[in-house]
């Protein structure tokens, strides 16, 4: 499956939410973050009487024959925590066992340090099978991501040892599941689904959403892939195909074509409701992670910025400061096309009612 030219909206469907305006964690909104797509483990499910998802179902059609390959990808979010320790006997030169403490804040030669919770990119590949082979043995592929930390020491510039950040991740696990279903002679109902197998330390019910998170998988969406077929629109299905499509049952995920309009060898799954061929607008100048088309606004409020407030900006999160300074350096020509688009114009037959013939009353 060849994902390029589809990169840009699974990489904004993948961040949407990730961090939003002001892009601070002072923010009341980036306090409880990734709303989207978040597949928490099943016991804290269960204790939350099911209103947060362990699992998502995806069903679409495939037009094909039995020896289609399909392909399909699962991604998501693993949620890293940040802390920020500072050194308790400040000025050593030494790492051996030094003692830390917590800190809100660690400043080093005006670099400002801060707890955070960070992200990586996820993904699993699912075998490619043909659908013949799908339709006699459902697939079933399952994966796990290990615990861990990493300790970063944090120096002055005369090498003195002030402080150190220490990123932790916990065990992950979960299950990918493919079943093919014919529903005419070429004409195949595909489903898969994605469920969070991760076991949790303690009673489900006395876990908070915090500790949950940090076992989800999140912004979880799924790439399909057809060779020698082709997915059929659930949004706008041939009229023959209207009532299979109707039948479809997806759970947490909404199956669209994706690629140049036209194309209908790959789908995305999306937790975000999109249409068919979603595109990232051309004046966009890069993520906001906020997709509806609002750059413009978010460009000239993060310009009106205090300076304390770009320092924290700048300070928490990478991908944030990427932000910060893609903005500061726009270039004017640039800003002004985000100011507004007319993206089609449409002829009509109907003519105004004032340029309309006249007629005679009876």
């Amino acid at each position: 499956m060849n994902t390029k030219r589809i990169d840009a909206i699974t990489n904004a469907v993948l961040y949407e939410g990730y961090m939003l305006y002001p892009y601070r964690p002072s923010s009341v909104k980036n306090r409880q973050r990734f709303n989207f797509g978040v597949l928490y483990p099943q016991p804290y499910s269960d204790a939350q009487s099911g209103s947060d998802a362990w699992n998502m179902q995806t069903e679409c059609l495939v037009q094909g024959n039995t020896l289609t390959t399909i392909e399909i990808r699962l991604r998501f979010l693993k949620l890293v925590t940040r802390s920020a320790r500072k050194l308790a006997e400040p000025g050593l030169r030494s790492v051996a066992t030094p003692a830390y403490e917590n800190a809100s804040v660690v400043e080093v030669d005006g670099r400002i340090f801060t707890p955070w919770q960070e992200a990586i990119e996820c993904e699993i590949t699912v075998p490619p099978s043909n659908l013949e082979e799908l339709e006699k043995t459902p697939l079933e592929k399952t994966f796990a991501f290990s615990a861990k930390e990493e300790t970063e020491l944090l120096r002055d510039a005369k090498g003195r040892i002030v402080g150190q950040i220490v990123r932790k991740q916990e065990f992950v696990s979960g299950l990918v599941e493919v079943r093919i279903h014919r529903e005419r002679h070429s004409i195949f109902k595909l489903q898969v689904r994605v469920r969070n197998l991760t076991p949790l330390d303690g009673e489900a019910h006395e876990v908070g959403r915090d500790r949950a998170l940090m076992r989800s998988l999140v912004s979880a969406h799924v790439l399909l892939g057809a060779a020698d077929g082709e997915f059929i629109s659930l949004l706008e299905p041939p009229e023959n195909l209207g009532e299979l499509a109707a039948a479809c049952q997806n759970i947490g995920t909404w199956p669209v074509l994706v690629g140049a309009e036209g194309e209908r060898d790959t789908m995305l799954a999306s937790p975000i409701i999109l249409y068919d061929y979603p595109q990232i607008a051309p004046e966009s100048p890069g993520d906001l992670f906020d997709g509806t088309e609002i750059d413009e606004i978010l460009a000239l409020r993060i310009l009106t910025m205090t300076d304390q407030e770009k320092s924290e900006m700048r300070n928490t999160d990478e991908r944030a400061r990427r932000i910060l300074e893609r903005t500061e350096t726009l270039p004017m020509e640039q800003l002004m096309k985000l100011h507004g688009t007319l993206r089609e114009l449409h002829p009509s037959d109907v003519r105004s009612p004032a340029l309309q013939p006249k007629q005679e009353m009876p």
